[in-house]
């Protein structure tokens, strides 16, 4: 999981981040592994799911990657896991 925060940044700037860290591979979407049902991530978090073992510092540099596009002071944290619980986030249509 991934959570982005762009400093003094409007719903534009957050356009242009959302689309860079699709570029870059990272979804705003995440799905249940039982239900197969994909739901909206909170705003500013992304999920990056890779079938090679990409470390914690290469998808912080590609996050960084596409914030850098907003031309906004960001901060950005990167965590791994075996696995993810929710609740009341909304289906994808």
């Amino acid at each position: 999981m991934i959570r982005v925060e762009l400093h003094e940044a409007d719903s534009e700037d957050y356009d242009v981040l959302h689309e860079a860290m699709s570029d870059e591979g990272f979804l705003k979407e995440i799905q249940d592994d039982d239900t197969k049902i994909w739901y909206e991530l909170p705003p500013a978090q992304y999920h990056f799911k890779s079938d090679s073992d990409l470390d914690r510092n290469t998808v912080l540099n590609k996050s960084k990657r596409a914030a850098k596009k907003t031309m906004k002071k960001y901060g950005i944290t990167v965590t791994t896991s075996n696995g993810s619980v929710w609740t009341g986030l909304d289906e994808v249509d």
